[in-house]
């Protein structure tokens, strides 16, 4: 009989750690307690307040600033937006 025990040791251990885990995804019933959560969370993060309370009733607006615009918008000189970038490359040492 020709047993590698590395190998035999291996697979005890690996499946000791599968066997550890608090919860399987693959075994999780409808009926569990976090069965959905995420689907949950999502969509409260997508729902809007239906009371939702400000400190000012009306927010503070500029009629002169929206008149302008709209006049830019008219006349074709739309204002460009500032170019803004989230992240940064590099092409490797200099």
């Amino acid at each position: 009989m020709n047993i590698e025990y590395s190998r035999l040791a291996g697979i005890v251990a690996a499946s000791l750690m599968l066997a550890s885990c608090a919860s399987n995804m693959l075994f999780e019933e409808p009926g569990d307690a976090t069965f959905g959560e995420a689907n949950r969370q999502t969509m409260m993060a997508q729902v809007i307040d239906p009371d939702p309370q400000y400190d000012e009733l009306v927010p503070v607006s500029s009629g002169e600033h929206a008149a302008a615009a709209v006049e830019r918008y008219r006349t074709d000189k739309v204002k460009q937006p500032d170019t803004i970038s989230t992240s940064t490359t590099s092409s490797g040492p200099n």
